[in-house]
């Protein structure tokens, strides 16, 4: 017969849960992906919500397709850009993309 050899296995280690220590890259990769990507998207969203409340009549903004022009009308869902004289285009609020300064289309023509 052949016994095999018994030896002693090694004490587990003092002071600390390994449990713990095997979900800690885990839980610093979740840390990190929040404030790399998370956080800053939802500033993003809040900046970009403030700015579609704040449209008036009058502004000179650029739409999702890229159509430059001056806002005319205002609805709570729709906005009417002006975007050549006597020629209307109705958008969603959320396609304007960017308000320009006073007196960008001016210097476009």
């Amino acid at each position: 017969m052949i016994i095999s050899s018994a030896y002693a296995q090694a004490a587990a280690p003092a002071g600390g849960d390994p449990g713990f220590i095997g979900f800690l890259p885990i839980i610093l990769m979740f840390v990190l992906l929040y404030f790399l990507m998370i956080r800053p998207q939802m500033k993003r969203a809040k900046e970009q919500k403030a700015m579609i409340e704040a449209l008036q009549k009058g502004d000179e903004v650029v739409t999702a397709g890229g159509i430059v022009g001056r806002i005319t009308k205002l609805a709570d869902q729709y906005v009417t850009v002006e975007v050549a004289p006597n020629i209307e285009v109705v958008v969603q609020r959320s396609a304007v993309q960017v308000p320009l300064p006073k007196g960008t289309l001016k210097t476009l023509q």
